[in-house]
């Protein structure tokens, strides 16, 4: 995968708003989940890649640090010959002495070569460095970020499994209320109360035939007592029961 794309992918990720993501979610632990996700796939791919990038960076800086080496030896090779061709030129020996000046001019010229190659080198390199500290930045950011991501998803179980158990219960709290007409408490008491309704009716019911009994009772005495009174007058004034009254008293 390209570094540019993992990066761009990486700035994607790192300007997503999650808190206006989790209010328009269905399901906010799913996407949660699935950010996690994306976020672990990316920083695995980006760390791939800045493996990759330092690795590369450290060769053309190791190069780079070989051609300035180079450079350097060189010079130093020019000078050398240059020196000795001007001792041989002073003592005479004039075919040496340009012999060695011919040698301290390949020695130059290798210098300047070996200098533009390493002159060459240093925009990449800077370039290079600047990519690898980008992707650096990117990486620590999304780990914080997912470290932030992997908290909010565990608040977010732990706020889901609360307010489950809380229903739960309510509704057990619910089911056992004994005022509720509709729980099966209520409906028993009713039954109980219906029950005990019919009972009284009962007792109300057999107390009033009981009366009646009673009453009845008194008026066949009421009647005795008549008919032994018609009796008596009948008989005449001389058996008259104690009480009775006397025409004429």
């Amino acid at each position: 995968m390209a570094k540019q794309s993992i990066f761009g992918r990486i700035s994607t990720l790192m300007r997503a708003n999650v808190n206006a993501m989790l209010d328009s979610a269905e399901d906010p632990q799913k996407m949660l989940d699935q950010l996690v996700r994306d976020f672990s796939n990316s920083i695995a791919d980006a760390e791939s890649a800045i493996a990759e990038t330092i690795g590369n960076l450290r060769l053309l800086e190791r190069d780079h640090q070989e051609d300035v080496q180079a450079a350097s030896d060189w010079g130093n090779k020019a000078l050398a010959a240059s020196r000795k061709a001007d001792q041989l030129r002073g003592a005479g020996n004039t075919a040496d002495a340009d012999k060695f000046d011919n040698l301290a001019k390949i020695a130059l010229q290798r210098q300047i070569s070996s200098e533009n190659e390493a002159r060459t080198a240093e925009p990449t390199i800077a370039s290079q460095t600047e990519v690898v500290d980008k992707l650096k930045v990117g990486l620590n950011g999304m780990k914080d970020k997912l470290v932030q991501l992997k908290s909010k998803r565990s608040e977010l179980m732990a706020r889901s499994k609360t307010a489950e158990a809380q229903n739960k219960v309510a509704d057990a709290v619910k089911s056992i209320d004994v005022l509720d007409p509709t729980s099966e408490l209520g409906r028993f008491e009713d039954k109980v109360r219906r029950q005990e309704a019919l009972a009284a009716g009962k007792q109300e019911l057999a107390a009033s035939s009981l009366d009646a009994q009673f009453e009845s009772l008194d008026d066949v005495g009421e009647l005795t007592e008549v008919e032994a009174r018609l009796a008596a007058l009948k008989a005449g004034p001389t058996t008259l029961t104690q009480g009775a009254i006397t025409p004429g008293s």
